[in-house]
């Protein structure tokens, strides 16, 4: 059993890549929680995938044991936070499950957009947070500079900020007194009844559904019976452990506790995050308040390239809803493409990690549509819909007006590149609305509609400065504007899996570029191929590609001029049938090549 005052609960938050992971790698490490042979880069993040691109994508907890320069012996329970903005949900659900925060800034970097959106989602939950500047072992470390700039930018006080690397080690033993003395101990009434809070689950194919638990109230043993408050739904639980990367059992978990218990759950859907867990005999009145949903922003088709493979599509999409709540899924299908999935995602960066994991966990080839948003079409007779894929649209005359969401952006950016992202975010019909400065760096906000954003804007903005600029995004509503659903033929058949919603304006210039894209990258058959953009019945945009052709003639040496034209004759003949009948077959990299559009 624990006192309450030696148990500190806290999350690292950051910007991508100012060294969360590594922060927590050196905690474990200094601790002595996981032996030096066992350690290794990353230590909490777990997927392939992570590993493989160097970011968070999960949010993880390790329990730490800590002897203070007092003498006490300390728990302390870190949470690593995501720094992508698709994961922001991730993050928000770590916050309501701890205390504090250790904010850590890259000292060389200073505060970027995202360190804005955590240190704020920090702040809503009523965090104490304890400034942290890393890397100042490196030349280009400017640790005053950052420190101002953090009681510029955030208005917290840094004067007492932490200077640590923590890629070489230098300040770690500082870092532990500072969450010792500095972050407040949790509370929690051990005699009351049990209240938990759910805070992530996930699948583990040996023990079913793993779930992971913040205790605020009351007591947790192995063998009680648990109610979730939102399903109504009773389990008995089988295993209970703390988390020092690998599961230590442990006999009970009390007030201020994280752990993790399984309970014989088949699926994860049961398990809903956010839900208050109480014992089943004697339960608590009232849940906690629980968190919103996360609201998917990005959609598009996923539809194995085998027919065949679909059942295991299902399968796998089901599985890895079962890790991910925030992953939505309804079945549809596809003249071109057959059975699929249309999906919901938080972003662009979330679409490609879970097409990854697909198409790597369960080794299925995918293809992807191109990612919409979700519009409002507002009908003639008073009533509105919500449009999710492109393909669908209902005839233009029974529909009123149509709505798109807009985002509010937030970009910091190096002076020097400020020219270039105003160009950028007016070409994207942005509409500026605020720019400052903190220091040499402007901070622009912008109103952008999301699916100028979707497509390509984040590889944009990182190419125009040179990767120095940093953006962070939320939805702020929606617009009425002047879109058009632009359908792509392909041998006068349309191609569903291509049609997108474009501005009025900028249609043509859109369908141009796609169908000269298409020309290149659509094999040549044995009979010519119109590739048309077009709105409604008026085509905007065509391209021809011609045929592949045999040389009939080649037999004809001398004689008369009609023998030739005999045989040219039949031959076009022969290839106006086949057109009627011909199927042309676009292949896999064509259509992802195509939905990745250049400027």
């Amino acid at each position: 059993m624990t006192d309450l005052a030696h148990i500190r609960n806290f999350s690292i938050v950051a910007h991508i890549d100012h060294g969360k992971s590594t922060l927590a790698d050196r905690l474990i490490q200094s601790t002595g929680t996981v032996a030096d042979r066992d350690m290794k880069e990353q230590m909490l993040d777990s997927m392939d995938i992570e590993r493989e691109r160097g970011i968070t994508i999960k949010a993880n907890t390790v329990r730490l044991e800590y002897k203070a320069k007092d003498g006490q012996d300390y728990i302390l329970n870190l949470i690593d936070t995501p720094g992508h903005v698709d994961f922001a949900y991730e993050v928000s659900r770590s916050m309501r499950a701890v205390e504090g925060s250790l904010l850590v800034v890259d000292a060389s970097q200073g505060v970027e957009a995202q360190t804005l959106a955590n240190v704020y989602q920090a702040l809503d939950a009523g965090h104490e947070i304890v400034p942290v500047l890393n890397k100042i072992d490196l030349p280009a470390a400017e640790p005053d500079r950052v420190r101002e700039q953090i009681e510029d930018v955030i208005g917290l006080d840094a004067s007492d900020a932490v200077l640590i690397s923590a890629k070489s080690g230098i300040g770690i033993p500082d870092v532990l007194e500072a969450i010792v003395t500095r972050l407040p101990a949790p509370k929690g009434d051990r005699t009351a009844p049990l209240k938990a809070m759910l805070v992530d689950s996930w699948y583990d194919s040996y023990l079913g559904v793993v779930v992971m638990i913040r205790v605020m109230d009351g007591v947790i043993r192995k063998g009680d019976s648990i109610r979730m408050m939102q399903t109504n739904a009773v389990y008995g639980i089988d295993t209970l452990a703390v988390l020092k990367p690998q599961m230590v059992p442990i006999a009970e978990l009390g007030p201020g506790e994280i752990g993790v218990l399984t309970a014989s759950i088949k699926q994860v859907r049961d398990t809903r995050v956010g839900d208050t867990i109480t014992s089943e005999r004697k339960g608590c009145e009232v849940a906690l308040p629980g968190f919103k949903p996360a609201q998917p922003v990005v959609f598009c088709g996923l539809f194995p390239v085998d027919a065949a493979q679909f059942e295991d599509l299902r399968d796998s999409i089901e599985k890895l809803a079962l890790n991910d709540a925030s992953f939505s899924y309804e079945m549809e299908t596809s003249a071109a493409l057959g059975f699929g999935f249309r999906c919901g995602f938080l972003g662009l960066l979330h679409l490609e990690v879970i097409r990854d994991r697909i198409e790597r966990e369960y080794d299925i080839d995918l293809i992807t549509t191109a990612p919409s948003v979700v519009y409002h079409l507002y009908m003639k007779d008073g009533t509105m819909r919500d449009l999710h894929n492109p393909a669908d649209m209902p005839d233009l005359t029974l529909v009123d007006h149509i709505e798109e969401p807009r985002i509010k952006a937030t970009i910091l950016v190096p002076d020097d590149y400020l020219g270039d992202i105003l160009k950028l975010c007016q070409d994207r019909r942005g509409v500026q609305m605020d720019l400052t400065y903190a220091g040499s760096r402007a901070m622009v906000v912008y109103d952008l509609p999301l699916n100028e954003v979707v497509f390509d804007f984040y590889d944009r903005l990182k190419s125009v400065t040179k990767g120095y600029a940093s953006f962070d995004y939320n939805l702020s509503g929606y617009q009425e504007d002047a879109l058009v659903k632009m359908s792509i033929l392909v041998n006068d058949e349309p191609v569903d899996a291509l049609s997108m919603m474009v501005h009025r304006d900028r249609a043509e210039m859109r369908g141009r570029a796609m169908v000269e894209k298409l020309k290149d990258l659509i094999p040549r058959h044995m009979f010519k191929i119109p590739i048309q953009a077009a709105i409604g019945g008026k085509v905007i945009a065509r391209e021809t590609l011609s045929a592949l052709r045999k040389d009939v003639t080649a037999k004809c040496y001398g004689g008369d001029a009609t023998r030739k034209r005999k045989l040219l004759d039949k031959q076009k003949a022969g290839k106006k049938r086949m057109r009627q009948f011909g199927k042309v077959e676009i292949p896999q990299e064509a259509f992802i090549s195509a939905l990745k559009m250049d400027s």
